[in-house]
């Protein structure tokens, strides 16, 4: 395998990670962001590149200083392929990608049921099957992802679409295969995805805010993902948003899980039409000027403005990054929207940058990728 990675150390480590996140780089551009010497960064990369680490790729523009074409250097993303694995409640979505999380293949496959020792065959099944059908000589790690809390990268304290509490999933991943396996909480992820490898990149300061299943909220302040024990509780779930709302069931009333997450949405609106409807149902018969369905889905709109509120007030971010398989409400409710967001906001005070991502679950698999990706590059 070219270029074996080993996590480094002081400038060295800065200076491959700053190829892998933007390369290729000039060597000139590499000197001006870790602050050192031409002949400094010369030393530094060498060992780097006869290794295999890094690799010299097509010349660039010529270097007025030394009167020759400049010859960028980069990493090579296939050296490594990483498999980063989402679970729901009822299936477990796989991607497999490259060192810089391109994906180059997808797979999905239903959970049996949801007792640990399955779940976690399943997806030793699943990532084996996405490197066979890629023809690849192996993969360096496996990344999973879920709803609910996480600690030490392996134990799922809770996980609330899988009904687990204290479940070493991990440990049993370990005793399945000896690729390295990590455990996050799908938010963290799919932040730490945006923040690496997507719309977050080159941003010091970013939050997501996901809506589907559940409300997430991930923050990435100083270039560094924000993190703490209680993260991955869902606890913007219950931020209140529009008094004399409907109730989440604990009882709260108008707040973001009541008014946002798809079951909320469905509810509402087959309530309001007498009958069952699907979510994108939902959404189209608002956009088709229902009135019934347009009710629900403006105020769950309006709901989705005043939480955009509450996150650019309170962290000032230079972008919003709005997530989840519930994203199309940013563009149905649009209007009602931005009633919420301007409801809140300081007239003088400009829109925060609004990015969607795509709805597909393969996102948060490819979240789930990244995370093994910092395991491994970073050695943490």
């Amino acid at each position: 395998m070219a270029g074996a990675w080993q996590p480094l150390t002081g400038a060295s480590h800065q200076v491959a990670l700053e190829i892998l996140l933007d390369g290729p780089l000039s060597r000139a551009e590499l000197s001006k962001r870790v602050r050192l010497s031409p002949g400094s960064l010369t030393r530094l990369t060498k060992p780097m590149l006869e290794s295999g680490l890094l690799v010299e790729v097509t010349a660039g523009q010529s270097d007025p200083r030394v009167g020759r074409p400049s010859q960028p250097l980069d990493i090579v993303p296939t050296a490594h392929h990483f498999v980063g694995i989402k679970l729901t409640g009822d299936t477990a979505v796989g991607v497999l990608t490259t060192l810089r999380a391109e994906v180059i293949a997808t797979e999905e496959r239903k959970l049996p049921d949801h007792a640990p020792e399955s779940v976690a065959s399943t997806i030793t099944t699943l990532a084996e099957s996405l490197a066979q059908g890629a023809s690849i000589d192996g993969i360096s790690g496996i990344g999973i992802s879920l709803g609910g809390q996480v600690v030490e990268r392996a134990t799922v304290r809770w996980g609330m679409f899988l009904d687990w509490e204290e479940v070493p999933l991990g440990d049993l991943l370990r005793a399945r295969t000896d690729v390295p396996a990590v455990v996050a909480n799908d938010i963290t992820a799919l932040t730490e995805a945006t923040h690496w490898f997507g719309a977050g990149r080159g941003v010091s300061r970013f939050c997501l805010l996901t809506i589907g299943a559940g409300i997430g909220y991930g923050l990435v302040v100083h270039d560094k993902l924000v993190d703490s024990g209680d993260a991955s509780l869902g606890l913007i779930g219950h931020h209140p948003l529009i008094a004399g709302g409907p109730r989440c069931d604990r009882g709260h009333e108008g707040c973001a899980s009541a008014l946002l997450t798809t079951d909320a949405v469905v509810t509402q609106v087959g309530e309001v039409l007498g009958r069952a409807v699907g979510y994108e149902e939902a959404l189209d018969l608002a956009a088709q000027g229902d009135d019934g369905a347009k009710r629900v889905i403006d105020r769950a709109g309006f709901a989705l403005g005043k939480l955009v509120a509450a996150a650019a007030n309170l962290t000032l971010p230079e972008r919003i990054v709005i997530g989840g398989e519930g994203v199309r409400l940013v563009e149905v409710a649009h209007d009602a929207l931005l009633d919420g967001l301007h409801v809140d906001r300081h007239p003088a005070a400009t829109d925060p940058e609004l990015v969607l991502l795509d709805p597909d679950f393969s996102e948060w698999a490819r979240g789930a990728a990244v995370i093994a990706i910092q395991t491994f590059v970073l050695g943490s």
